[in-house]
């Protein structure tokens, strides 16, 4: 039998030795979380060791670029374990930490017990390594791809829930701030405004400022780009709650408000929008 034979031999042997111990080694780290997880947690992360110590074994004989595609179809999987069991990036490292040391330890043993030679043992050890790297590659991209995701998603949600049209009546819609305005929220300001007011025929939008804490030159610029792009579509935005204190640092910036209707309170807007809305339709019916 050639070396290279000889050596394939030796490392199906040892393969299959971690194998046969797949189930022992998942009931270590079961006992060891036994106080950490719930049970119903490490029942479920049960399958999920069993993958990995899987891997970690064929990665001994296996060639290299099909383990790394097992790793990464693994990942993927573990992360969204993790993740509906709402548990941090930490554990799972904890995990791959803990199979890396006792699988070592089962492949330093049987090569000692084989009597391979240093430089076969080397390469058997450096391999497993990378393949572990490896792991803690891939579970790490998808775990952060995850919860960038959920956080665009949430993010996404918030902006549309803080940016709602509130129909009073048939021709007068109501937009609520609250908070900061930033560009990114100023674009969302914009493509909603124009959305809702236009496929509700509003003819008036009241912007109420009452919940926006700071009034500076870059967030009235914003919101008069919004009044002049809901001009072109035909709806004429009225501005309410505007503080004494905003109202003054306003003035103090030099910006001009010529031009734009402004209201103390959204009670005022409504009343005096909702009777020249009444006049405009007596005059048309009277026409």
């Amino acid at each position: 039998m050639n070396t290279t034979s000889f050596l394939d031999t030796r490392l199906k042997e040892i393969s299959e030795k971690v194998k046969n111990q797949t189930e022992e080694l998942a009931k270590q780290r079961f006992d060891a979380d036994r106080n950490t997880y719930t049970i119903t947690q490490n029942v479920s992360l049960h399958t999920w060791r069993v993958n990995l110590i899987t891997i970690f074994a064929c990665s001994i004989v296996e060639d290299i670029e099909k383990t790394y595609d097992s790793l990464k179809e693994w990942g993927s999987k573990a992360v969204n374990l993790l993740v509906n069991m709402n548990l941090p990036l930490d554990v799972a490292i904890e995990e791959i930490r803990f199979y890396r040391n006792t699988i070592g330890e089962l492949i330093k043993n049987e090569s000692i017990r084989q009597d391979l030679r240093l430089q076969d043992f080397y390469e058997i050890i450096s391999r497993f390594d990378s393949v572990v790297d490896r792991a803690v590659h891939w579970l790490s991209i998808s775990y952060s791809n995850s919860y960038s995701s959920r956080i665009t998603a949430a993010e996404t949600t918030a902006m549309e829930l803080s940016i709602p049209i509130v129909r009073v009546t048939e021709h007068i819609g109501i937009l609520p701030l609250v908070g900061d305005i930033d560009t990114k929220r100023s674009q969302q300001l914009m493509e909603k405004a124009l959305h809702c007011g236009t496929s509700l025929s509003l003819t008036y939008i009241v912007l109420d400022l009452s919940g926006v804490p700071i009034i500076d030159t870059m967030v009235a610029n914003h919101i008069f780009k919004v009044l002049d792009a809901l001009k072109l579509v035909g709806i004429k935005a009225v501005l309410t709650g505007i503080r004494p204190e905003i109202a003054q640092t306003m003035v103090n910036l030099g910006l001009d408000v010529k031009g734009i209707s402004t209201f103390a309170s959204l009670h005022q807007a409504i009343k005096k929008l909702n009777l020249t809305s009444q006049q405009k339709e007596d005059l048309s019916i009277n026409i």
